[in-house]
Formats: C-alpha cells, sequence, structure tokens
C-alpha cells in the first residue's frame, strides 16, 4: 500500500466544490478501512510540491496538480464511487 499520510483536495476557489471533495474522501477512505491520513481542502493557487502526499482535483486541473506531486483527476467531483475507485488506485489496493 502508497504511503500516503495528508491528500488535499482543491478546485479554482478553494470552497464549495474543493470542500464536497475533502467530505467525500473521508468517506471513502472510512470505507477502505484506510486510517491515518489527514484530508484537507484548499484552493490551486495554494497548491505547492510537498503540502501533501497526494493532490485531488476535478479532471480538467490535473496538469496543475501533477506539477505539485501525485494527483487524481475526477470526472464528477461529487461521485463518491468515482473517489473511492481512484483512491483504491492511488492506495494500490
Amino acid at each position: 500500500m502508497e504511503n500516503i499520510k495528508k491528500i488535499m483536495c482543491f478546485c479554482g476557489s478553494g470552497l464549495g466544490s474543493s470542500f464536497m471533495m475533502e467530505m467525500n474522501c473521508k468517506k471513502a477512505l472510512k470505507s477502505l478501512g484506510i486510517e491515518g491520513v489527514s484530508v484537507e481542502h484548499t484552493t490551486l493557487a495554494d497548491i505547492m510540491p510537498g503540502m501533501a502526499d497526494l493532490f485531488v482535483c476535478g479532471e480538467d486541473l490535473l496538469p496543475q496538480a501533477q506539477k505539485a506531486g501525485k494527483a487524481i483527476g475526477l470526472k464528477n467531483l461529487v461521485s463518491l464511487p468515482e473517489m473511492t475507485d481512484k483512491l483504491k488506485g492511488a492506495f494500490g489496493i
């Protein structure tokens, strides 16, 4: 399993979409039985390399996220099944 201890969800403004992704990320981690991972949300402007082990964003922002580190992009920002699926891949489970 990947050594991911901090996940940063982000969107353009750092308000609604990123907060919904954060909440779904926490739900997905819980359903997968993954513990000890902190999840936060922020804006695209605040993303920097090293601030998280994994970045989560919409597919449109994935190129910017990949400049900062390991990242996953979502087609549907509010889809819990998609979030769960992508996290499985990121954690190698």
